[in-house]
This record gives C-alpha cells, structure tokens and sequence, in this order.
C-alpha cells in the first residue's frame, strides 16, 4: 500500500522519538499555544502599550490634559502639540493618554468586580442547589430580562453622574451572566469523582468550591472577563458620547469624543475625534483578540 505524506511525517516523528530525539516539552500547554497565536500575541502587545502609555502619561506628556489654553483653540498638529488642541485649547495627546487611565479603569474594574460577585455567587449556589440556587437564578434573570444599555441608562439617569456611580451600574448590570457560566460550570463539575470523594472525606462546602473546583473553570472565566472589558470601554465611550457617562470635567475617550456631535468638527477637525476613536478601537479589539486567545488556549475541546 502506497504511503501518504501523513504516514510518512508519523513514521519521521516515531524514528525520531525511538532515537530519543523528541524531548518533552517543558511549562504550561495552554500558554505555549496562547503564545503560539499571532492574533493573541498582536493583541498583547497593542493592549500593553497603550495601558503602559496611559500609566506613565506624565513621563511622555508634558501637557496638562486640564489646562486651559485660550490662545491656542483647535489648532492642529505640531511639534507643539502632537495631536492638536480642542476648542479649549487643551492638548488632544495629553488628554487622550490622561483618559485612558479612567476608561480602563472602569472597564477592566467593572469586568473584574462583576467577576468577582458573579463568580463568587455562581460557585457556591451552583454547587448548593436547593432555595439559594433558585433564588439566585431568579434574580439574575430579572436583571438580564432589560436590555442591558437600556438598564445603564436608566440607573445612570436616576443615580446621576460620577466614575463611581458608573463603575457600580456596570458591576449590578454585568454580574448575571458571570453567575450564570460559573453556575453552568458547577454544575457539571459537582458530579466528578474528585468531588464525591473530597466530599466524602468531609471537607467543607466553601473549600470544596473555591479550592478545588473553581480552578477547573478559570478558562471560560478569564475569557469572559476579556469581553467584558471590551463591553464596558464601548459603553463608557457611548455613554459618555451621549453626554450621560462620567462627567465631562474628567478626561476619558468617551469625554473626548463627545466633541464629534458637531457636524463641523467632524468635517474640519478630524484630530478631534479621529485619533481617540482609532485608540478606542485598537484598544478593544486587541482585547478580544485576547479573549480570542484565551480561549482556544484554555477550551479542552480545542486542543491539539
């Protein structure tokens, strides 16, 4: 029988083995291929520089992102002012770097604690069951039953405008559907052999649940905290665009391109609302080419 080109890269791959040419390969799988993806690593490295850029904004601009320049209203790029100035006369560059400080803190922050609360609640009601687990569910899906920029808007109009009122809507309003994988999770988890007999032994329920079993689903965790990410920084951006986000006083990407409204500086103003916008846009989709990573890298179901 006339061998394929399979057949003979296994038999090269047998020879090699036999003569004790292959050696094991050392460290973590999952992260070997997270690394080994080209769209993750790009993403990394996008998503690095400018967090890096924004927490360092002092060391690379010597601008204030607050300071009110009257003599220096809208004028476009210079060696003066890399980025231009808004109509204040406020440095574009500055303010962008000083904005993404803010903008990611609400959004990794939100995606974080929304983790935190769903994860913790999903674990230990998902492993429980009984009054606790329908209790929580019920709650959750009266929470994902309103569209969720709907819910934002509506809590933002009645809580008023401030960085921590908005962290706390996005946390209230994203929790759900982090209990609801960590419950899924659970569930099909509780039933394993390492648990009958952890449990067995008697160990307790919380050390059963956040020790042993919750190391199993970090995976699709981590991946959903990558999106939601993503998620918050949009809707930051567009409520802020809205005029309804964090107040206007504090610089954020959302704060900066709300100038874009006005049809003019759309059509003469481009450094107003062009560099931002590209910032917001390569900050999230390096985030989900992460997300994207993390996820081929962690699912059982992907490996090869």
């Amino acid at each position: 029988m006339k061998q394929t080109a399979l057949d003979k890269k296994f038999d090269k791959i047998r020879a090699m083995e036999e003569a004790g040419q292959l050696k094991p390969a050392k460290g973590s799988r999952a992260l070997r291929k997270l690394m080994a993806n080209r769209l993750a690593m790009v993403g990394l490295v996008i998503f690095s520089v400018i967090l890096l850029m924004s927490i360092f904004a002092p060391l690379i601009t010597e601008h204030d992102p607050q300071k009110i320049n009257l003599r220096a209203m809208l004028k476009p790029p210079s060696w003066d002012h890399l980025l231009g100035t808004d109509r204040t006369g406020r440095d574009v560059f500055a303010r962008i770097l000083y904005g993404g400080r803010i903008s990611i803190l609400v959004g990794l922050g939100s995606a974080l604690m929304a983790a935190v609360i769903g994860v913790g609640i999903g674990c230990y009601t998902g492993y429980k069951g009984g009054w606790i687990d329908t209790l929580a569910l019920r709650i959750s899906e009266i929470f994902m039953s309103f569209p969720q920029i709907i819910l934002v808007l509506l809590l933002v109009s009645i809580a008023g405008q401030s960085l921590m009122n908005l962290i706390i809507i996005f946390v209230l309003t994203g929790w759900a559907p982090m209990y609801r994988m960590a419950r899924a999770k659970m569930l099909s988890l509780r039933e394993e052999e390492y648990v009958q007999a952890l449990r067995s032994f008697g160990v307790p329920t919380v050390k059963i649940c956040y020790k042993h079993i919750l190391p199993n689903a970090l995976g699709p965790i981590m991946v959903n905290i990558t999106l939601s990410t993503a998620m918050f920084i949009l809707a930051e951006a567009g409520l802020s665009f809205l005029g309804l986000g964090v107040p206007l006083s504090v610089p954020t990407w959302g704060n900066i391109l709300n100038v874009a409204q006005d049809l003019r500086v759309l059509q003469n103003n481009w450094w107003l609302w062009l560099p931002v916008g590209s910032v917001i846009s390569l900050f999230v989709l390096s985030v989900n080419f992460i997300g994207d990573g993390l996820r081929d890298s962690t699912d059982p179901t992907l490996q090869g």
